[in-house]
């Protein structure tokens, strides 16, 4: 029989003690979120209801990702309908960093970049730094360090532009986190304890966890494993002492692990990282999930548990892969190399041997150290510049002055004769002008105020329309029926989405089809509740369309997600859906549907009335296209559409 150790039965009983309180916590926070969406339901005040939503986004992310960004999706349709500009880019970024957790890489980034737009127009410093802060994070995980230093270094000017010392430690704390990435770690350690030292001062307590966080990286990457293990577990007493989210507290609780392997106490960094994987998984924590396993992997095969090893080492090269990962890349493939050789499956130890090189060599960092260095130079020359320069200026200005008094009452004197000449004409001529202009201005302000309130109107009316046909459907027993409804209820939403993009944006003459087809697909995805079933991407570039394309590609896109979210993924199987816009040439548009699912089964009669396809046949018609269906591998539908722009 195995003893066990004091140190393993004090961290079970931790952890069963913590697992216990977080599932009070859980029921506690579902309680509160079910309290606050029913005052949500009743409130009429706009603002009071996007701070409403706030607080359950908030609440939500401490225990349920996909809650917290359907909550947070809810925010931002609210912000635009109600189009507050304050508002928008904090939901924008919220959404941005649910999907982010989640390792949904590109959706966040097109959340990230409309919530800095958003911020940048409202001229909010704290707000582009915390998107920043985040779009760094983004960086970090897909292996662009260069880019993930460029904008922590910006967002760090933009707090200490406004003296915010917690943004300020923050920025610390990240910048030292690139640095370790490159393998500097005497400067990354330095700036780690300039956070440090500047969190105590200022008693921030919640950053100083990630400050010790990154003490202990620092460590670790030079070989110091008992002090990064100081550093870690002194991170980890204060986040729970603080009561942060299970998922902070998830990674705390991996870094510390890695301190114990990194210490050679293998069993007891194995059970911990199982411990930790059992409670990422039942909260769903991707990212947790994702470094966990691949520590997992690492583990087994220094214990000599090679087939344990390989699984958790397969499963996670396989996300590395799928997420492009490519920082870690190198890593998983030399671990399955050598989990392979261990196996004595030799041919597969050298593929796996050869492409960590191969991987090793595209991110090789020579030339990236280089520009590291420069951004890191150019970033301290130009605070010391800036220095020189004021002083500069100072000594410059007073010179100026000097002068400046001499020659002003001349200036003025001249000035003053010259215009009481001209005064009288220049008034005449300006009230002429100024008469004019408000007239053109109130014209175009009338006739621009008149199209969107069409638009707003037929939006409405589309959505009345919608919810009639859902009241009806609602008293219908028969599936056939009903699904027909809901399709149609979909047809209208495609339309309505059109007009509420025409009258909320700043072009009433084109629709941007990628942002369009994004709303559509969450629209679609809500009616069939396939949200966690069905993951619909659109691989495409930014596209704007006149208004009589839009419609009738949209209606078509509809109706393909339709029947590949019923047809394509049966029973509880899951997928992917992706959407292709590409504008060929001047006058030719290509679009492309495509789906994972069973594809068309030969001698098996189409499912449903048929009437989707027959609209798909004449809305194609209507643009001047050709289809073309293949039913291998999943369904792919592609469409070629002679386009000709709007005058």
């Amino acid at each position: 029989m195995i003893q066990k150790s004091p140190f393993i039965t004090t961290l079970f009983l931790v952890v069963m003690l913590c697992y216990g309180q977080n599932i009070s916590a859980q029921n506690n926070s579902n309680k509160t979120i079910d309290s606050l969406t029913a005052v949500l339901s009743l409130e009429k005040n706009q603002e009071k209801k996007l701070e409403i939503l706030n607080n359950i986004v908030a609440i939500a992310f401490q225990s349920d990702l996909n809650l917290a960004k359907t909550y947070a999706r809810k925010g931002v349709q609210l912000s635009e309908e109600f189009n507050n500009k304050n508002w928008q880019p904090k939901f924008y970024e919220m959404q941005g960093r649910m999907h982010a957790n989640l390792l949904e890489l590109d959706s966040a980034s097109i959340n990230f970049d409309k919530a800095l737009k958003g911020y940048t127009d409202i001229d909010d410093k704290k707000g582009q730094a915390t998107t920043y802060f985040k779009m760094g994070w983004v960086h970090k995980r897909q292996g662009n360090i260069e880019d993930a230093l460029k904008v922590d270094l910006e967002a760090l000017k933009l707090m200490e532009s406004i003296d915010d010392k917690l943004g300020i430690a923050g920025a610390y704390n990240r910048i030292s986190e690139d640095l370790t990435k490159q393998g500097r770690h005497e400067e990354a350690y330095e700036y780690a304890l300039k956070t440090i030292a500047l969190c105590k001062e200022n008693n921030l307590e919640v950053e100083l966890a990630y400050a010790y966080t990154a003490a202990g990286d620092t460590q670790i990457a030079m070989g110091n494993s008992e002090a990064s293990f100081d550093f870690y577990n002194e991170a980890l007493t204060l986040a729970k002492s603080l009561g942060f989210s299970i998922y902070d507290v998830l990674n705390f609780s991996n870094n510390r692990a890695n301190a114990l392997k990194r210490m050679g106490n293998y069993t007891e960094a194995k059970t911990a990282y199982e411990q930790a994987l059992t409670k990422a998984e039942s909260v769903n924590y991707g990212n947790a999930i994702y470094v966990i396993r691949a520590n997992l992997g690492e583990i087994n095969l220094l214990l000599g548990h090679y087939e344990d090893a390989l699984k958790y080492q397969l499963q996670t090269v396989a996300t590395q892969e799928s997420e492009g990962d490519a920082s870690n890349l190198t890593e998983g493939y030399h671990h399955l190399s050598s989990i392979y050789e261990k196996l004595k499956n030799y041919p597969l130890a050298l593929e796996f041997q050869k492409k960590a090189l191969v991987m090793r060599d595209s991110t090789a960092k020579m030339a990236s150290d280089k520009t590291m260095s420069e951004l890191m130079t150019r970033f301290e020359t130009e605070k010391k510049d800036q220095t020189i320069n004021a002083q500069n200026m100072q000594i410059a200005q007073q010179e100026r002055t000097q002068i400046l008094y001499i020659t002003i009452g001349a200036i003025l004197i001249f000035s003053l004769l010259g215009m009481i000449l001209s005064f009288k004409n220049i008034r005449k001529k300006r009230q002429a002008l100024q008469v004019l202009n408000a007239e053109l201005d109130t014209k175009n302000k009338q006739n621009e105020l008149l199209l969107k309130e069409i638009h707003h109107r037929v939006k409405n009316n589309l959505e009345m329309v919608k919810s009639l046909i859902a009241l009806q459907s609602a008293q219908m027993e028969d599936s056939a029926t009903k699904d027909a409804m809901i399709a149609s209820q979909n047809r209208v939403q495609s339309m309505g989405i059109i007009h509420q993009k025409l009258y909320q944006g700043t072009n009433l003459g084109s629709i941007e089809m990628k942002d369009y087809f994004l709303n559509l697909s969450e629209g679609i995805l809500d009616s069939f509740n396939a949200e966690n079933k069905v993951k619909i991407e659109c691989a495409m570039e930014q596209l704007e369309l006149d208004v009589d394309t839009a419609v009738p590609i949209g209606l078509i896109v509809n109706e393909l997600l339709t029947n590949a979210i019923k047809y394509a993924f049966p029973n509880t199987e899951t997928g992917k859906i992706s959407i292709q816009l590409e504008q060929k040439t001047n006058d030719i548009l290509h679009l492309k549907v495509t789906d994972n699912g069973i594809g068309k089964v030969l001698g098996l009669a189409p499912k449903g009335t048929g009437f989707g396809s027959q609209l798909i046949q004449l809305l194609t018609h209507q643009l001047n296209g050709t289809m073309q269906e293949d039913g291998e591998d999943g369904t792919s539908v592609s469409f070629q559409f002679k386009h000709q722009k709007a005058a």
